[in-house]
Parts: C-alpha cells; structure tokens; sequence
C-alpha cells in the first residue's frame, strides 16, 4: 500500500472508532505508520454509551476530526425488521445480532470517507474474525476505489504491549479492568467469546451472562406479553404502538428478566475455525419465535417451505458479509413479498428461559374452524376425502403392481 503523497497534503483515513484501546492507539499508530490525517468515526447501534466523551478524547489523541453518529432507528427499519422477516438464525441457533450491524457500520464509514475524500478506511478487526470479511467486502463493495487498512491485522501486539505505546506516546486512553472476555454488543444482541469459553466443556460461568437473569432464578410466575405485527413487523407490545428501537428494549427487558435469549453455540466462522460464543439476545429469540408462529397461520405450506430454504441462504449471505453482494437484495425483495398477509398478534408466555407461542390471531389467518373441528361444526366434507387420498396414492399403488407384476 503506497502512503507517499508528492502534493504535501497528507491523505485521510477513516477510523471505525469504539473509544476503547485499540482504536484509541490506532489513531497515533495510522499517523505514524501511514503518514494520514485520521478521522474517527463512532456509530451507535445500540452499544452501552461510554462513560466519557469518546469524541473529543479522539480529538485530544490527535484525529482531524471526529464524531459520534447514531444510526439506532436505521439499524432498525433497514437491517432488524428485515432479517426479522427472513426468521435470521444462522445455523438455525444464532440471530445474526452482531452480524446485521455490521453492513451499516461499513455503510457509514464508506459516506464519511466519500464525504470527506479519504483515501483509506481503517477498523480494529483482527485476522481471525469474522468481522475484517465483513468490513473490507462491505467496504469495496460500496467503493472499490478505498484501501482498507487493519493495525489489528499487521501490528500484533498484547493488551500490555499496546497500553505501554499509548503511555509512551502521550495517547489518552481509558484502562477497563482486564477481562477474559472479548464482547461486543447493539440493540440486537450481546456476543461474547474467549477465556474459559475457548473449553467447549466448560459450561459457561455466571460472569459471561451480562442482559439475562439466571432461568433458575427467573420468576416463578410466568410473562403473558402480546405482539402485534404487520406485514412481518412488530408494531405494539401489549397493545401500545411504539417505534422499532422503544419495542426492542422494552421487550430485551421483559424477556431478559425470564431468563430468555441465552445462547452457547459452537458455530462455523467464514474463515474456517469454529468458535465457541455465548449470546444474549431476549428480545430476538422471542420476536423470532412469535413471527414465526404468525407466519404458520397466513402462510401457505408451500410458501412456508420455499422460504426456509431462502432464509437459510439470506443467514449465509449476512454471516459472510455479502449484504451487498447482489444476492441478498433479490433475495430479500421476495420476503418481503410474502410478509403482505403476516399481520396479526401473537401472544406469549415468558417462562424460566422459555418464550412460548400459546396464542395467535389474525385477520389474515388461513385457519378455518370449521374446517379443522371435529365437533358438529364441521364443514368438511368427509366423502371427498376418499377420492383425494386415491389420486395422491396413484402413483405408488401403480409403481406396486407394475413391479409385482415382474417378480
């Protein structure tokens, strides 16, 4: 990567900056190593908020510029609510939650840098992640002409190591207490790996649980919630309309509160190691499992069955970070398509770490009483059953004489 610049004006990198150690560094290591005015950028989908201002340490740390954008309602309308609709589970266990965020965050850096001219974007991913697939495709996808610079990918160094350079070079950084734990988390969902998790027979200890109580410890009385939908999307939680981000932390907390959302999976990550990671992902799991339950009864079978193979494809696209890849857009237009009639409510009980369906209703519903009754309702009719059951057999009963016939 050629970072001499004849003209004396130095190039611009944009930083995907957390306010946490290595992307504080990063800001003096990218002016160091690269010779680039550096811009830090931090987007909100969720996260906790920092406990000092992030946007102006990165300034006193030596960034051109700096700023905290929150894309939260976003995140929401145009990547939640869609891998939502497509019932998201990678590898039919994870909720895509740190995954679905991150085609937003490249899609921020790639207007910060087009608004401002950058040459380069820089992230904190290491290479063994996920995330640094995501990021650079997500970025060149969207601009081919940006570099993507990785100081985790080039400059491997420990916590200490890295703290040592920040003090040696006057970097102002803030010094968490030292967890075993690599974390992240949005609105979506909490991940976390590392430390005693890398035992895949090590049940995960109570400190790796930070949003969900114990279901042990849960109340003993159940959650009644409902949630209602429309066209796929969940609009009311009791029945009080709310927007996307005020329903999805209401529900994290009804949810959490009964031990729901707790996940352990060992999962296949794109580069070819399989990883060990615990989620928490309350409201997920349990909008998941209402939608769902909704489309059940406005679906028919065949389109059901049709979409859970797409669903699967679109969790493989997302995981991989080709959201912008040119599949995915297709792919998804066809879900939405059939979300027209998933309109309904569907109520749950939230037990001990179990969100179940025991309700639901819609004025779309493809569910006929008197159809399914066996009381004297019934509008069945009974002696068409015999015909029907002849044509569908038809082909065994001939294969089986045809065959019988040549023994």
């Amino acid at each position: 990567m050629d970072s001499n610049n004849t003209s004396g004006q130095r190039d611009k990198v944009v930083l995907a900056y957390s306010g946490g150690l290595d992307t504080s560094v990063a800001i003096h290591w990218l002016q160091d190593k690269y010779n680039v005015d550096v811009i830090a950028i931090a987007i909100n989908v969720g996260q906790p908020p920092s406990k000092d201002d992030i946007v102006a340490r990165a300034l006193r740390n030596g960034a051109i510029k700096s700023d905290f954008i929150d894309v939260t309602d976003e995140f929401v309308s145009d990547y939640i609510w869609p891998s939502l609709k497509a019932n998201a589970l990678y590898q039919d266990i994870y909720p895509l939650s740190t995954a679905i965020a991150r085609p937003l965050i490249a899609k921020k850096l790639v207007e910060v840098a087009n608004a401002e001219g950058a040459k380069y974007i820089a992230h904190g991913c290491t290479a063994k992640g996920n995330d640094q697939v995501r990021f650079d495709v997500g970025i060149v996808s969207q601009n081919p002409d940006l570099s993507i610079i990785a100081p985790m990918r080039e400059w491997v160094t420990s916590r200490e190591e890295e703290i040592e350079y920040a003090r040696k070079h006057g970097i102002e950084i803030i010094v968490k207490k030292e967890s075993p734990y690599s974390r992240d988390e949005n609105l979506w969902g909490a991940s976390c790996e590392c430390g005693i998790l890398e035992d895949p027979w090590a049940e995960p200890p109570a400190d790796v649980w930070e949003h969900t109580v114990d279901p042990a410890a849960a109340p003993d009385t159940p959650t009644y919630i409902e949630i209602d939908f429309e066209q796929g999307v969940p609009v009311a939680l009791d029945g009080k309309r709310m927007d996307g981000v005020a329903l999805i932390r209401a529900l994290d907390k009804l949810a959490g509160e009964n031990g729901i959302g707790r996940i352990d999976h060992v999962e296949d990550r794109l580069v070819g190691i399989k990883s060990r990671e615990t989620y928490e992902c309350p409201a997920a799991v349990t909008l998941i499992t209402a939608h769902r339950a909704l489309e059940a009864m406005t679906l028919t079978r065949d389109t059901i069955e049709f979409k859970r193979g797409i669903e699967q494809k679109y969790c493989q696209l997302v995981y991989d970070g080709l959201w912008f890849g040119g599949l995915r857009e297709p792919i998804q237009a066809f879900i939405d398509e059939t979300q027209k009639f998933v309109t309904g409510t569907i109520r749950m009980k939230l037990y001990k770490g179990s969100a179940t369906v025991v309700g639901r209703k819609s004025p779309c519903s493809l569910y006929d009483s008197g159809l399914s009754t066996y009381t004297d309702d019934d509008s069945f009719n009974h002696e068409s059953a015999v015909g029907f059951i002849y044509v569908w057999g038809l082909p065994g009963r001939t294969s089986a004489k045809a065959r019988a016939e040549k023994k």
